[in-house]
């Protein structure tokens, strides 16, 4: 569907520049309430719908990562991902991808190797930083006992 031409609709112009105003990468709920600031008559089906033409006609991408919901992306090129264990939260990584690694794996195994997909996970700034303030109260309440 991407060679057909994508009319650009005002809703559909109004999240793409959402998704592009993040700092990481939002689910459907995210665009949809950042959208109903700027469009409040908007509704969750007129999200969605609009979310998948715009993955389709190349825009945008598609996130299913490893948690239950799928984010979205305003980068269309390819790289890596991190995502917290805690929140959710995904975010890109500050590195080219490692285009090696798909010769490799296509030397490894019967597969044709067409692309690949990185994630790191881990805990992002906020989780870490509510979990030291966390441990911190624990210190404090264990000291008091």
């Amino acid at each position: 569907m991407q060679n057909q031409e994508l009319r650009m609709t005002r809703q559909r112009r109004v999240i793409l520049e959402e998704i592009r105003s993040f700092d990481g990468h939002p689910t459907a709920d995210e665009v949809y309430e950042a959208v109903r600031k700027r469009l409040p008559r908007i509704s969750m089906s007129t999200i969605y719908r609009d979310l998948e033409t715009l993955c389709d006609h190349g825009r945008i991408q598609v996130l299913e990562v490893g948690c239950s919901k799928k984010h979205f992306d305003a980068d269309t090129k390819d790289h890596y991902h991190a995502r917290c264990i805690r929140c959710g939260r995904v975010t890109n990584l500050p590195v080219q991808p490692f285009s090696y690694l798909e010769q490799a794996f296509r030397d490894l195994c019967d597969y044709k190797v067409v692309g690949h997909r990185l994630e790191l996970l881990g805990l992002c700034p906020a989780c870490q930083k509510a979990e030291e303030e966390r441990e911190a109260a624990e210190d404090i309440t264990d000291a008091a006992k």
